[in-house]
């Protein structure tokens, strides 16, 4: 990389020191000899004093500089040099992150050799659960956990990748990553809708018939690989099921032609270098409880 920004950021630090320490000290040699002496500048009848500044605003300046300074030695701030301390916003974050785990781990510790279907028997429990979902989670896929266009909902029975504690826990450990390819240069325009009109007949949408039975022998070539002949999806791939009205992107005749033409592609970031092992339990204990509820009602 170029060097540039690195010696923009020291020359400026520096001209700007510089610049300070030489205002300040040149607009202290007047010195106040008891007389009022003016600068022999008058406006609408005020004059201005030529006074210094006191000794105790002086001295205050000059241990800013002198901070600044030090400041500078200890601490990065001037370009590509790292301060002898060698301190880095990751490094501070990582020892906030350790003391509280020193602090507070032992409570999240104590769910560890419990099964997820005994953690959700604790009240306690799932509380913590939700709240480290909602320090990592809500903001895709929403403080309610109902998701959103291109998240999915977690409070149904509809799961990409599996809905066991196992493939829960797996998903948030080491992520996911979907991609439905692009099928609109080799499908052309009336492929793409007779394919979208195909898919949403699965799910007992009303749709062109014709043009669905033309959809039906295209998608069987390019898309059951993927979604299974019968269009209800398949876990390994995270393919979504067709058949049920759930659709991650939206289920209007646009936007199912959109994914069909121009293709999908989703990750889930991976939670295993952010949250120990017991949280992450935890967290896949809360999650997995969402859809039971509604299982339940």
């Amino acid at each position: 990389m170029s060097s540039f920004w690195n010696w923009w950021v020291v020359v400026l630090t520096t001209v700007t020191l510089i610049g300070v320490t030489w205002v300040l000290l040149a607009n202290r040699k007047s010195k106040n000899t008891g007389e009022d002496t003016t600068t022999g500048h008058v406006y609408d009848g005020i004059e201005e004093y030529d006074n210094p500044l006191p000794a105790w605003w002086f001295y205050l300046f000059v241990l800013s500089i002198v901070f600044s300074i030090g400041y500078l030695i200890a601490y990065p701030g001037m370009g590509n040099f790292k301060g002898v301390l060698n301190w880095t916003q990751v490094g501070q974050l990582q020892k906030e992150v350790d003391k509280a785990e020193a602090k507070y781990g032992a409570i999240f510790a104590a769910y560890h050799n419990m099964s997820v279907q005994e953690v959700i028997e604790h009240p306690k429990a799932l509380k913590m659960g939700q709240r480290l979902f909602a320090n990592n989670c809500a903001q895709c896929h929403g403080s309610d956990a109902r998701g959103s266009y291109g998240f999915p909902n977690l409070t149904d029975s509809e799961w990409l990748y599996g809905s066991s504690p196992e493939q829960i826990k797996t998903s948030i450990t080491a992520g996911r990553t979907g991609a439905m390819p692009a099928w609109g240069a080799v499908l052309g325009e009336k492929g793409v809708i007779h394919v979208s009109n195909y898919v949403l007949s699965l799910s007992g949408r009303d749709v062109d018939v014709s043009s669905a039975q033309q959809g039906k022998a295209q998608f069987e070539m390019m898309c059951s690989s993927c979604h299974g002949n019968d269009g209800k999806g398949n876990v390994a791939f995270g393919a979504p099921d067709l058949s049920n009205n759930i659709w991650l992107y939206g289920g209007s005749p646009g936007l199912v032609q959109r994914s069909i033409r121009s293709g999908r592609s989703g990750v889930m970031p991976t939670h295993k270098d952010l949250l120990s092992e017991d949280k992450i339990h935890l967290l896949t204990a809360y999650v997995y409880s969402l859809s039971l509820k509604e299982t339940t009602n």
